[in-house]
């Protein structure tokens, strides 16, 4: 007979969890394994609410294990380490992504792009290697492997932080691989949501010009005057996307709904790259001709490996870039997935997991 979450592991842990497919998160106990030698075990003090988590609660990509505790924007405070743990000791602040396992042999793993490793373990809803299932930061205690540990710099508020070891990745790591990070570039940010505005805040960080391409004319003035864009283009506005075709360098495009790609290929330069790291329910559809006309490249990013997560992070902190955040209390998570959902919040929800989380809920 299994064993339960409370009884899988010696350590007691206490989070919020979906317990099926209507998404509503409560309180959960169970728990997490010991530290192992090459283990950091830290108290969350914050954990960041990415749009995945609403899909994995609902099930809505249909791969996921109930009941769940998510979240995989996880901060805190390092308790205990293993004996063979190297750079972390108690007392370090720290954090944990997407990612807390693979295989570390694969060519992948072998490139520091453990992101793409075929045995990657996710940080919750996944297996791991013991056969147990992973449990995500919307809870009071994290224990991973050291490899999979980010150590937050001492400028980095913790809060600002969390957002960052997801949302802040998933931008920063295309903006480097396909050379969109070279001061003087022209880059357009499709979509102006958790990861859009994170993609123009590193984007204009490298030194490029950037143009925001939202279907919302309402936020222009946001884009411009907050987030420091330099050029703000309605999709849906045939005359503004003539008037400004081939003169964009490279594309970041975060929308995940359903849009037409024809619009932006032509907005490229010749040489051009537009880059996806949304993932639309239905798949894109474009013709062939306008990339081969102008020789330009449609291509996708997911996440980033751990080393490019901790230079991402330390870049970020030395240039004075965090996301724009709503610090929340845990008992609010539920409303909290129903403005998610209207896409209300700017930009991205932090639960405040160190005061808010009680154990006696």
């Amino acid at each position: 007979m299994s064993k339960s979450p409370e009884e899988e592991h010696p350590n007691k842990a206490f989070g919020w969890a979906s317990k099926d497919s209507s998404g509503v998160l409560s309180p959960f106990k169970f728990s997490r394994r010991a530290t192992g030698e090459k283990d950091v075990a830290f108290k969350v003090l914050f954990c960041g609410v990415c749009h995945s988590d609403l899909h994995m609660i609902k099930n809505e990509w249909g791969n996921s294990i109930f009941p769940m505790v998510p979240g995989h924007e996880i901060v805190g405070e390092v308790t205990e380490v293993g004996k063979k743990v190297q750079k972390f000791k108690v007392g370090d602040k720290v954090g944990v992504g997407c990612m807390v396992g693979s295989c570390h042999s694969c060519d992948s793993c072998s490139n520091n792009l453990e992101n793409y490793c075929p045995k990657m373990i996710l940080t919750y809803g996944a297996k791991y290697t013991d056969g147990t299932v992973t449990y995500g930061g919307y809870a009071n205690t994290m224990v991973a492997e050291e490899h999979f540990i980010v150590r937050i710099p001492d400028n980095m508020p913790l809060d600002a932080a969390a957002p960052l070891l997801c949302a802040g990745i998933t931008v920063y790591s295309p903006l480097r691989y396909y050379g969109l990070d070279k001061p003087g570039l022209h880059v357009g940010v499709v979509g102006l949501g958790g990861l859009g505005h994170m993609a123009v805040k590193f984007a204009k960080g490298m030194g490029a010009k950037v143009t925001v391409i939202s279907t919302s004319p309402n936020k222009k003035k946001e884009a411009l005057e907050n987030l420091k864009a330099d050029s703000f283009l309605v999709s849906k506005d045939q005359d503004q996307i003539q008037a400004a075709a081939g003169t964009l360098d490279g594309i970041i495009d975060t929308v995940s709904a359903n849009h037409p790609l024809m619009p932006l290929i032509g907005l490229l330069k010749t040489h051009g790259k537009l880059v996806l790291i949304g993932v639309p329910e239905k798949p894109h559809e474009f013709p062939a001709f306008p990339l081969l006309a102008g020789r330009k490249m449609i291509g996708g990013s997911m996440i980033g490996g751990l080393k490019e997560t901790q230079e991402m992070i330390d870049f970020a902190a030395k240039n004075g870039i965090k996301p724009n955040i709503e610090v929340i209390a845990m008992d609010y998570v539920n409303t909290a997935m129903e403005r998610l959902l209207k896409a209300d919040v700017k930009y991205r929800f932090v639960i405040d997991i160190g005061n808010t989380l009680k154990a006696t809920s």
